[in-house]
């Protein structure tokens, strides 16, 4: 039986099931229009009907199938109008097998759908001026990476780089987390489920269930993870080929901070073994994200094999790639707040992704089915393409706007500096989709964000510079990317996204080294921070500078530049301005001493991070040759 509010069928997003719907509720859109929306949800009667109704078309196939053409006999058991069909009763089926037992499953719901849910059950949800849904996240608005755990496991425990980065659990302590989010999501009388895929390229990539209590998390999800075609939604029934990795996402509710291993209410952990996820105690949505992230750098660099040498195994990427008329895929590392989103959404080439890839033999694809974007001081001026996409499926995070009128004040940070759009790759008019291509890396671009204005806006890299600063990940915390950080710092982050690397940096840096030296990619490190001074004296590097750098990269400008090598640094910058880029702009001491800094100034705090990027390197120096190790900036 089904919901007394059951009104008509329609199917769930890339579903052939046909589902139950709720009554429709009328939704208003930013061109004014309504759309009409109904609720795809499955029950227990539901359930019940379709297995009972499976059964009888089973035997009218085993009776009939010499009289019905294929097509016939798929068509019957799809089930009729009303009906969740046999692909539904399989998911509730696994539902109940993961000691889940609720009244009513939202599953791959359309974008309307979750609208509603959201808007009825979730304070703070309001539908802005663009058409975007308005979350709130709760008391975490940013990600808590003191609280993630890793499993220690027979399987996995000689691969992972233990310590800060990767916090060991025992198994027991990791079944009580489990547990405890169980409970809690058997508390609730409706539940989201998204199946989808990490990755695009179908020899790589993985299938993954999201199972939370809220909407609003089901709707990242599927605009993060990539959309299972139709006749693939077999694959996330009992007996695919391969299980589906399971996040439980009970974040509303906190940890047992008693629980051995715990370090606060919340917690993130990760078993690779039982390939299941458990949050608890934060509702911001983006340690789901990352968490497949994490997923996926553990398991890439076994693909196809772990025995194969390192140019031939799948190199996953805390990085953006975009590709030009030519074929030409750029690459930019870069962690949060760099720009690694902005720059590689370029009107003159095609986006493949602005956060997560992997580099592989053929080429390169997109982890993620869309994108995650800050949004603090947006206008469509800046950044159009990300403007633009803020519309009816996207999901603005913990924004601040007016009520009355719906627009939102991306100037606004009296919530959080760490306001986020999520919205669907193909909200991108120039994104490539399917976001994979069979094409090899051109250009490799690191980018950083130097808080202490010491790094050049751009430098170009010798190979042995290229290992060094990809091991040293030097950056800043950008304001509101993690709790707790009000203003930039600097910080080292190895491969340019230690807190989701899983293996040892090293292990990923000689991937990256081999693969280079194969396709002979020239590489640039571009500063996107501060220049003429530190912050709190300096100003950033204007966005307009930094994407004429960008073009110069791209349309061979750089050809023509005489570089010099940055004392103590060593960094190769330009003796001349590069387009619109005045030159004391692109040389630090000079853009200092015109700030009315003075170069005695300048040398002090440029051996001043000299000493951070030594002390940082010494844990990695035993792995590396005498040349990489020589390639670091040197106090003078």
């Amino acid at each position: 039986m089904f919901s007394k509010l059951a009104t008509r069928v329609i199917p769930a997003r890339c579903c052939s099931a046909r589902v139950a719907a709720v009554a429709p509720r009328v939704l208003p859109t930013a061109n004014g229009h309504v759309q009409q929306r109904s609720a795809v949800s499955w029950t227990k009667g539901a359930k019940q009907t379709a297995e009972a109704k499976a059964r009888l078309m089973e035997s009218l196939r085993a009776a009939d199938v010499k009289a019905l053409s294929e097509d016939e006999v798929n068509a019957a058991l799809s089930m009729e109008d009303g009906e969740m069909g046999v692909h539904g009763a399989d998911v509730m089926e696994q539902v109940n097998e993961l000691s889940l037992d609720v009244e009513e499953v939202f599953y791959n719901s359309p974008a309307g759908v979750l609208y509603e849910e959201a808007l009825k059950n979730e304070a703070g949800s309001a539908i802005v001026s663009s058409g975007a849904l308005a979350v709130k996240s709760g008391r975490k608005m940013g990600r808590s990476p003191l609280d993630k755990r890793v499993v220690e496991e027979d399987t996995s425990k000689n691969d992972v780089w233990w310590g800060k980065v990767n916090v060991p659990l025992s198994y027991d302590a990791f079944l009580t987390n489990r547990e405890r989010a169980v409970d809690y999501l058997n508390t609730r009388p409706k539940l989201y489920i998204v199946d989808g895929y990490a990755g695009w390229e179908e020899s790589y990539r993985i299938p993954v269930r999201v199972i939370t209590s809220r909407a609003y998390h089901a709707l990242f999800m599927q605009n993060m993870l990539v959309k299972p075609r139709p006749e693939e939604m077999k694959n996330f029934e009992k007996g695919g080929a391969n299980k589906p990795f399971v996040i439980y996402n009970a974040g509303v509710f906190p940890c047992n901070r008693q629980t051995p291993g715990m370090s606060s209410s919340t917690s993130v952990s990760v078993s690779f073994k039982r390939k299941e996820m458990v949050i608890l105690g934060t509702q911001y949505a983006g340690e789901m994200k990352k968490g497949v992230f994490t997923v996926m750098n553990y398991l890439m660099p076994l693909m196809p094999s772990r025995d194969l040498p390192p140019a031939e195994r799948a190199l996953p990427l805390h990085a953006s790639a975009n590709i030009g008329p030519d074929n030409d895929v750029s690459i930019f590392f870069g962690l949060s707040g760099t720009g690694k989103t902005t720059l590689s959404a370029d009107p003159k080439r095609e986006l493949i992704g602005d956060d997560e890839h992997v580099w592989h033999t053929k080429g390169v694809f997109n982890m993620e089915g869309g994108c995650y974007a800050k949004t603090i001081g947006l206008t469509r001026e800046k950044e159009p393409e990300i403007y633009d996409a803020i519309r009816f499926g996207s999901i603005l995070e913990n924004v601040v706007f007016d009520e009355s009128t719906g627009v939102v004040d991306y100037d606004d940070v009296s919530l959080t500096e760490n306001t986020r759009v999520a919205y669907p790759l193909e909200f991108i008019p120039n994104a490539r989709i399917p976001a994979k291509v069979d094409h090899q890396p051109k250009q490799i671009v690191f980018l950083t964000c130097d808080a202490f204005g010491i790094m050049p806006p751009i430098s170009k890299l010798t190979p042995e510079q290229v290992m060094y600063h990809f091991i040293s990940g030097y950056t800043a915390k950008v304001a509101g990317t993690e709790e707790g950080v009000t203003e930039p710092e600097a910080t080292f982050s190895a491969c340019f996204g230690a807190p989701f690397m899983v293996w040892h940096p090293y292990v990923y840096a000689e991937m990256l080294a081999a693969k280079l030296e194969a396709q002979k990619c020239p590489a640039y490190l571009v500063n996107t921070g501060w220049v003429g001074g530190p912050y709190g004296t300096g100003s950033r590097c204007s966005l307009k500078y930094t994407r004429q750098l960008i073009d110069a990269i791209h349309d061979g400008s750089l050809d023509k530049v005489e570089w010099e090598a940055m004392p103590g640094f060593g960094l190769m910058m330009p003796k001349s301005g590069i387009k619109d880029v005045p030159k004391d702009i692109l040389r630090p001491q000079e853009a200092w001493v015109k700030n009315g800094k003075t170069a005695a100034e300048f040398k002090e705090k440029c051996n001043y991070l000299a000493g951070l990027f030594q002390k940082n390197f010494k844990e990695f120096a035993d792995r590396c040759s005498p040349e990489v190790v020589a390639a670091g900036p040197k106090v003078v």
